[in-house]
């Protein structure tokens, strides 16, 4: 086609034609009486008024969205971890087992906002850091929460938080109690597997350690997987949310890598060195020295 004239041999392509959706049979309820409408059951009005850049700067929108996005997967998050870890408390495995496979799922969308964030350039990102002052990903309640729920205890991550009452007490609890990992282990043992007792009831707030005769009794349910079915299902969804969370923190690591190099972190933290300690942290240490073992 030349300015608009279709020639010999042409043919008029889908994309030439106006169409519509014809909706007279659908049954659409236009009048919605007295029912919640779409916006008002999500409560889009705050929602998508919660998006308040501090700059003028066009990209400034882009970190806030991606963040508020994350906080809001790591919110479904701990809703089905608490929900497994009551199951796992009750021996009722099958359903804590989808929502731990629920749980992998989300940390997959997790992983690919950075891919969204790794669009901002070092330049574009300094035109409104000042902006942030000195508010950090650091100071995520829920990340911490999650961390803590996984098992990774660490006491003085809490002291960032004393300003917030309230995410200063919730996050005092999470640290006394048990943890996801913790709860396995009791469950190993009513099921009669012989983990140690100082490792039942132990200071829950201290970071665990890695027990040689934990990881025996792992290899045992491998060894055994197919009388001992959902201890072997469930060790292996436990790898799977501790593989997501390496992923996240690889991924984490290598876009502040891109954004500001080898800066500091606006929370006062190393950045890039900071973050590549926490590659080294395993939630479920036992699970990965067995397979060295099998």
């Amino acid at each position: 086609m030349r300015n608009g004239v279709y020639h010999r041999g042409m043919s008029q392509r889908p994309y030439d034609k106006t169409e519509r959706v014809e909706l007279a049979d659908e049954g659409v309820h236009w009048d919605l009486g007295s029912s919640l409408s779409y916006g008002e059951y999500l409560q889009l009005t705050k929602l998508l008024a919660a998006q308040q850049p501090l700059s003028t700067e066009h990209n400034e929108m882009l970190f806030i969205i991606v963040h508020q996005v994350s906080e809001l997967w790591m919110r479904l998050m701990l809703h089905e971890l608490t929900a497994a870890l009551a199951g796992i408390q009750k021996d009722d495995l099958d359903p804590a087992l989808k929502m731990l496979a629920r749980i992998s799922r989300t940390q997959n969308q997790l992983i690919s906002v950075w891919d969204v964030l790794s669009t901002l350039t070092p330049f574009e990102y300094s035109a409104f850091r000042s902006a942030l002052g000195r508010s950090s990903g650091f100071q995520s309640v829920q990340y911490r929460l999650l961390e803590f729920l996984f098992g990774n205890k660490n006491a003085e991550m809490v002291a960032v938080h004393k300003r917030d009452a309230l995410a200063y007490e919730t996050l005092q609890r999470a640290l006394q109690a048990p943890s996801l990992y913790d709860e396995v282990l009791r469950l190993l043992s009513r099921r009669g597997y012989e983990i140690p007792a100082d490792y039942l009831e132990r200071d829950f707030s201290k970071p665990y350690v890695a027990s040689k005769q934990v990881a025996g009794c792992w290899l045992s349910v491998y060894h055994n997987a197919e009388h001992t079915w959902d201890l072997y299902e469930l060790a292996e969804r436990l790898v799977d949310l501790d593989h997501n969370f390496q992923l996240w923190r690889a991924h984490h690591l290598k876009l502040v890598e891109r954004v500001i190099g080898y800066k500091p972190g606006t929370g006062g933290t190393g950045g890039v060195s900071y973050l590549t300690k926490a590659l080294e942290l395993k939630f479920f240490p036992e699970l990965w020295q067995i397979r060295t073992s099998m």
